[in-house]
């Protein structure tokens, strides 16, 4: 992490411990937390190795997230991985990194946790099992499934935040460990997560499958509880059962913590990328993909960039093209407000502290907060009675054209990568390979999209409101 950005979390923030990230009221007061995704290949885990690395050198208690396995991350680390329990290739325990005061790695087994969680629906289904006549699967029979390791990491990340560790937090637990001893919280969170577009999709997860479980099983059902056995009746198949209404509260609840982590101030996107070909039009999409799922960037990392001036044909020509796309990079950056940073190729792959304390050291120009997506220009007049918009600001043109316009702003989006569907409630939006399904205000439930159109990084979408649904008292829009 930067020193600036280390040494804010004291002066603005104070310390804080994990142990009060979850106040409980909604609210997360915890430790800072920097997701690190980039392109594969370009170098985010050990992006990430170095953000934690550099904010442990200056005094804090700083946690490194991390599913990559142990030889890789030990390698990276600057030690051998030890084969003993209870060392630090131990997934799902926190702990402390050698030679690297106040460094504690958390290494996520995304297969270990898949198994138990599978194992414990099993059981808190069992009647329903027992019914259809199934034989339930033993825990050695399954092998993970492809997608579950976001998921598993995103546990560990919000449980890492509630003082625990990534299977121990009384919601099920792979290994039924207890924080280890010397590890009473942390300052700071650093997670490596998937390459992109995987690891920003991953972000929108937790907000995704809430809606997902609260349309599959709504909660007023069970006010029904006690006339299920009538139902059944009238159905004349079994009603749901309470375990899983119970099960699905649990999900929600675990959801909704992850989502407070993800969304608290304190937490921070760094893109990572390498100065190839491809690499503007990739940060660009992703940026807009970034700004599309309300994320905070924190600084864009151009990683390996080899010196300038050369002898050496080979690398001289490499530098060259290099230097043409770190100026695109920085034309980019520079047009949505981010900064960027530029990371040296060391000549080798890095190794150990003082490898991972000069790359995070050359990187320390980062801005020390996150960029919130900040408040678009409004030229026309704000709706007044949307004041439950998700994201971006409803302009009032009622009396002028009889319009009710969502500005959404996406700075970086092209319109042959926009992607907009209207379906009850909710308003699909997508950029490229990033997708996101916002509910529309009270307002424009009552209407109909007439059209959109994407100006000057800005999608805004056009509304109609339906005389059948629309008050007329409302027709000034006051």
């Amino acid at each position: 992490m930067p020193a600036d950005t280390a040494d804010n979390a004291d002066k603005t923030e104070g310390a804080g411990s994990a142990a009060e990230a979850d106040t409980g009221d909604g609210t997360v007061d915890g430790p800072h937390t920097v997701l690190v995704t980039g392109a594969g290949g370009s170098g985010r885990t050990t992006v990430a190795a170095a953000t934690a690395c550099a904010a442990a050198g200056l005094g804090h208690r700083v946690l490194l997230v991390s599913p990559e396995p142990a030889a890789r991350l030990a390698a990276l680390l600057g030690h051998e991985a030890p084969e003993r329990a209870g060392s630090v290739d131990e997934p799902g325990v926190p702990r402390a990194v050698p030679g690297i005061p106040g460094l504690w790695l958390l290494r996520v087994d995304a297969g270990q946790e898949f198994r138990t969680r599978a194992v414990q629906l099993q059981e808190r289904g069992k009647a329903a099992l027992d019914l259809l006549g199934a034989v339930p699967l033993d825990e050695d029979e399954l092998t993970q499934l492809p997608g579950t390791a976001g998921p598993a990491l995103l546990h560990a990340l919000r449980t890492a935040h509630r003082g625990g560790t990534g299977y121990a937090d009384g919601a099920g637990s792979a290994h039924g460990a207890e924080a280890p001893d010397g590890f009473d919280g942390v300052d700071i969170v650093v997670a490596d997560l998937p390459p992109l577009p995987d690891g920003l999709n991953l972000l929108v997860l937790p907000e995704q499958t809430r809606r997902w479980l609260t349309r599959l099983v709504p909660p007023e059902r069970q006010t029904a509880r006690s006339l299920r056995p009538v139902l059944a009746q009238l159905a004349g198949a079994p009603m749901p059962a309470q375990w899983l209404y119970e099960t699905t509260t649990r999900w929600s609840g675990e959801l909704a913590g992850t989502e407070r982590v993800l969304g608290a101030p304190r937490t921070v996107v760094r893109l990572v990328t390498e100065p190839g070909p491809l690499a503007a039009e990739e940060l660009r999409t992703a940026l807009a993909g970034a700004r599309l799922h309300g994320l905070r960037l924190e600084s864009v990392i151009v990683n390996r960039l080899v010196p300038a001036g050369s002898a050496d044909s080979w690398l001289a020509g490499l530098s060259g093209r290099q230097q043409e796309t770190l100026a695109r990079l920085r034309e980019e950056c520079a047009a949505l407000d981010v900064p960027l940073c530029e990371l040296p190729h060391l000549g080798r792959d890095p190794r150990g502290a003082d490898d991972l304390t000069a790359l995070a050291r050359a990187a320390r120009s980062a801005a020390a907060h996150g960029v919130e997506p900040g408040p678009p220009p409004r030229t026309g007049r704000v709706y007044a009675a949307a004041d439950d918009v998700p994201q971006g600001w409803v302009e009032d043109r009622l009396a002028e054209d009889g319009l009710l316009v969502w500005h959404l702003p996406l700075p970086g989006a092209v319109r042959e990568e926009l992607q907009l569907v209207r379906r009850g409630e909710v308003l699909t939006v997508g950029v490229g390979p990033y997708r996101r399904v916002l509910p529309l205000p009270a307002a424009l439930r009552r209407c109909r999209v007439s059209g959109a159109g994407l100006t000057d990084g800005t999608l805004r979408v056009r509304f109609t409101p339906d005389p059948q649904l629309w008050p007329r008292t409302d027709g000034t829009g006051s």
